[in-house]
């Protein structure tokens, strides 16, 4: 079990933390020396004004619009705090054309055809590759996301940066395309913004969930690869792991936001009183 070092990049609306990440634009060396190219790339954003409207493509449309080796963006989010009435945009009301979208952004009133919703601590929100999106200013979240930097901007309310509009709209998913969003033909629908359940998976990721007080126990899957496993607030947590040698404090403290790789085939036990979200690639 190996505590990540975050790296930061401060941005025009706030910054992020790149907590897990061996990606090219952003990798730890750390992480790289355990697991070299590892399929998920888990960050903390700190968004104090709104980010920019975007899309992000999925794994075909990434390839054919950025070359083979190009990975596509589903992603979800946790919120970890936010301001009385933040809001995001996740989606696009129903009917929308790409037509219309194109019109809007050129004129300016993309945001009427947009989904906007009030959020809260500990809610939860699945982003699959093609939704439009967008966080906004007020809140602080975690999101795990596949290993990609591909972002097109469609709309940066007054800001001086480049949008990509003709790559933006081609990767947008309507209603009538989400059977094919997915590398394996799963359909997609973004559910209803909520608490995180105990469990959520999707074709690329898995969280698990679990808050406590006393202790928890667990045996990370030797079949699987790294898992990672994020403190989302924690009292008094200590970290210990139990092998052939007997237990070995691994931890006598663990925080709020930070992350660790976890070994294959590795037990851990935490004790003390926690919340926290195991994280598994597929």
């Amino acid at each position: 079990m190996k505590l990540l070092t975050p790296i930061r990049s401060e941005k025009v609306w706030g910054y992020e933390d790149w907590i897990a990440s061996t990606h090219k634009d952003g990798s730890q060396k750390d992480f790289i020396e355990l697991v070299k190219d590892y399929p998920l790339l888990v960050k903390i954003i700190q968004a104090n004004d709104t980010l920019s409207v975007q899309v992000h493509p999925d794994d075909k449309t990434a390839v054919e619009l950025e070359g083979e080796g190009s990975r596509g963006k589903t992603e979800c989010w946790y919120i970890l705090d936010c301001k009385k009435g933040a809001k995001l945009i996740a989606g696009l009301k129903d009917g929308c054309t790409k037509e219309q979208i194109s019109a809007a952004i050129k004129n300016g009133t993309v945001s009427g055809l947009m989904n906007s919703v009030e959020v809260k601590k500990g809610d939860f929100i699945f982003i699959p590759a093609g939704t439009v999106h967008a966080i906004g200013g007020g809140i602080r979240l975690m999101e795990v996301q596949q290993s990609c930097n591909i972002t097109y901007r469609l709309y940066d309310w007054g800001r001086p940066r480049e949008l990509h509009i003709e790559k933006g709209v081609k990767s947008i998913k309507l209603e009538a395309d989400t059977k094919n969003c997915f590398s394996d033909g799963k359909p997609f629908s973004l559910s209803p913004i909520a608490p995180l359940a105990q469990n959520f998976e999707c074709p690329y990721f898995s969280l698990i969930k679990k808050n406590f007080s006393g202790g928890y126990s667990f045996l990370a899957s030797k079949n699987e690869g790294y898992e990672l496993l994020f403190v989302v607030n924690a009292e008094k947590l200590k970290a210990t792991r139990t092998d052939s040698d007997g237990q070995k404090v691994l931890f006598e403290t663990l925080q709020a936001e930070q992350i660790f790789a976890v070994s294959p085939g590795e037990k851990v036990t935490l004790e003390g009183k926690a919340k926290i979200i195991r994280i598994k690639a597929k």
